[in-house]
This record gives structure tokens, sequence and C-alpha cells, in this order.
């Protein structure tokens, strides 16, 4: 089913421009979240911040999976001359700029109230991005190019992770709270620039495409088989989610400092969450869907009982047990991922797999705010067992999962 997905209006040759274009939005849309969600935990609690505090950060990113509901608005309504997706694109990277230059005018202790409030708009404004540039792509993109593209995607997460919340979180000690933010808004400004000499196609508009959108979302989750794909999907994002929550002050409980954080989790981490994603996307052309499946949720729950090992008091184990989470839990992304493009239908192709995308998005976020608070009465080991339940009962739903028209 997914070889019927098109997205029209994509142009035979893409030129290097505007691969270059995709890339640096897909990358520069993850930097301030990344940068909010990671370092400023590690930040947070360096300066004796208390866990439910750090709960309120992670939930910054709940905004992220609410961006169903406004996407059909990005579609159907056009901002300014030349080009639809452009428009929208240069209001949300101009506003990041500006905000994130605003955020670093403050201190992120004592103005914190503020601070947050700021940072609710950078996670409102990068989303919006987000629904942005996946509509310009599926329309710029070729079919050829589709999976290149993807692959950007994909990429660019892992990039603003390491930036965002790994090299910038690095350079904290020497250049400050408002260094880092200025140096992320100059990062964030560069899609702006190559935005202003960039050329949108005149695409074909529909004007029934935002009520078909809404109706979709109503009965989607009521069809054969795929309460049980749910039920997965949100317990394999509720364990990751979990899991990672405590990562970051599990390792600065533990004497990690900033710098160290950033290098061993963002960037070593996501080196090696990169070099997995790619390897299971190799390896889905010779498993079957199902197969892919339960060996994706059997290998996040080996990464997510690595961390186990530091939360016992194995100090010397603590790098192994990040990267190991890091290592293990994109397989099953990856899976996961696929399955959901075979569930969504030609016709609703980019409503079925972001209301999918997303219900995955809200599970691991909840799950982090959760966890984080969870984490001051039971413990670290604590949440890492209920993680682990919770992928073991994904595990059993995905070995027992029926083999459907998308499984395979």
């Amino acid at each position: 089913m997914a070889d019927d997905l098109r997205c029209e209006g994509g142009t035979d040759v893409l030129g290097m421009r505007q691969w270059t274009l995709l890339a640096s939005l897909y990358s520069t849309q993850y930097l301030g979240l990344n940068f909010f969600v990671v370092a400023l935990v590690a930040i947070l609690r360096t300066e004796g911040a208390q866990l439910d505090v750090l709960g309120l950060v992670y939930m910054l990113g709940l905004i992220w999976p609410l961006k169903l509901i406004w996407a059909p608005m990005i579609d159907r309504f056009t901002i300014g001359r030349g080009g639809h997706f452009r428009g929208w694109l240069l209001l949300t990277q101009g506003l990041l700029v500006l905000l994130l230059l605003a955020i670093g005018r403050f201190d992120v202790i004592d103005d914190f109230p503020l601070v947050y409030a700021l940072c609710l708009g950078v996670a409102l404004l990068a989303a919006t991005q987000d629904i942005a540039v996946d509509g310009l792509a599926c329309r710029l993109l070729p079919e050829t190019g589709r999976g290149l593209g993807n692959g950007l995607q994909i990429a660019g997460g892992l990039v603003g992770n390491m930036v965002g919340g790994g090299l910038i979180l690095m350079l904290y000690p020497q250049i400050g709270w408002e260094g880092c933010l200025t140096l992320l808004a100059v990062l964030t400004a560069i899609p702006a620039v190559q935005l202003i000499g960039f050329e949108e196609p005149a695409w074909q508009r529909y004007g029934d495409a935002t009520g078909k959108l809404y109706r979709r979302m109503t009965v989607f989750w009521w069809q054969p088989g795929q309460r049980c794909w749910l039920g997965i999907v949100l317990l394999v994002s509720a364990s990751s989610g979990m899991a990672y929550a405590v990562l970051m002050p599990l390792l600065v409980d533990q004497g990690w400092g900033p710098a160290r954080i950033g290098l061993v989790v963002n960037v070593f981490g996501s080196i090696a969450g990169l070099v997995a994603a790619l390897i299971s996307g190799w390896l889905m052309h010779r498993l079957s869907r199902r197969d892919a499946l339960v060996m994706g949720v059997g290998l996040q729950i080996t990464g997510v009982a690595a961390l186990l090992l530091p939360a016992w008091g194995l100090t010397q184990a603590a790098a192994f047990g990040a990267i190991a989470y890091f290592l293990c839990y994109n397989p099953v992304s990856v899976v996961m991922a696929t399955m959901m493009m075979d569930r969504a239908a030609p016709q609703s192709a980019a409503t079925d797999f972001t209301l999918q995308f997303t219900s995955g998005q809200f599970a691991a976020i909840a799950a982090m705010s959760a966890g984080a608070a969870m984490a001051a009465q039971i413990g670290y080991g604590g949440v890492l067992g209920v993680a682990l339940g919770a992928g073991s009962v994904a595990l059993l739903l995905a070995v027992g999962f029926g083999r459907s028209r998308a499984a395979g």
C-alpha cells in the first residue's frame, strides 16, 4: 500500500540549493527545542532545580504532537507572496530567531517563568515550521527523491540533537546562557536567508482538504486492527520517553557536567542512533513487518535495561548505558514509521501518518514528564522498571500482532 502513496506536484530534478534548503530547515527546526528539553534540564538540575521543575521543561514538547490540530490551516491559508509554504517558513523561521535572542536576555533561574513562557513560543513556532517544511518537501520532492528527503528529515533531527542539545551545551561553561541562545539564533537564521532566494512552484489547491482531514481523524483508530496498533505505538513511545526522562538527571546526580553530557549523550549517542537507523532501514527489505517490529521492540527493551546499570550505582557504566539507549531505540522508530506509512490511505496519506506519528509523540512526551515527577517518589530504577514493563507489554502485542495487509 505504501507504494500507492503519491504527493502531487513534485519536480523531476531537485537542484543542490533545494536539497540544501530542505536539509537546513529540517536541522534547525530542532535546535531550540532540543536545547531546552536537553540542555535546559541539565543546566537547571546543576543549579539545584527540583525534579518537578524538570517535568515542566519536558512538557514543552507536548506542543509538538498537537500540531495536527492546526496543520490543515497551513495547507489552506497563504501568507504573503512568493509561495504558499515559503511564506509560512519565512514567518516561523524569523520569529524563532527573534524569540531565541529574547530568551537569552533573561536569567534562566531568576526569570524562569518568563523564560518558560518564551520557550513555549519556540515550541509552537517549531511545530508550525515542521508542518510547513513537510508540506513543501511532499510537494517539491520527485518520487525518486523522497527516500533521500525522508533521510534528511531523520538526519536533521539527529543533527539538531547533536548541535542544540550537545555541542552548544558543551559550550555553555565558556559562553554562558546568552551566548548559547545567540548562537542558536544565528544557526536558525541560516535557512531564513536561503528562503529569500527560493522560488516555490505554484501548487494546485484543494478547497475541501481541510474538512476531509478533520473527518478522517475521527474514524482512523476505529478501523479493524488499528486499536491493537495504537496500543503498540503508545506503549513503545511511552517506554522510550520515560527512560529518556531520567537519563539527564541521573547523569548529573552522578557528577557529570554539561560538557560531558553533551559529548556522550548528544554527540556520541546521536551518532550511534544515526548508524542504527540507517542499518535498520537497510534491513527492512529483508524482514517481514511483523518480524521487524518484534526485533525492534526487543532492542528498545535492551536499551532501556542498559540504563539500569548506572541507576543501580555502576557509575563506570553510565556512558555505556547512555549510548546503548540511543543505539537500541532508533531501530524500532524506523520500523514503526514504515508501518505507519503502510497504514496511510492514498487519499489521506499525510493525515493518517501525522495522526499516528503524533500519537506516539504525545505518549513519549507525556511519559517523559511523568517519569521525571515519578523519579522523586520511586527513584530512577523504579521509573526504568515501569518503562521496561510498558515495553514488555508492547512486545507481547507485537508478537501476537495479526498479519494485516500492512504487516507484511
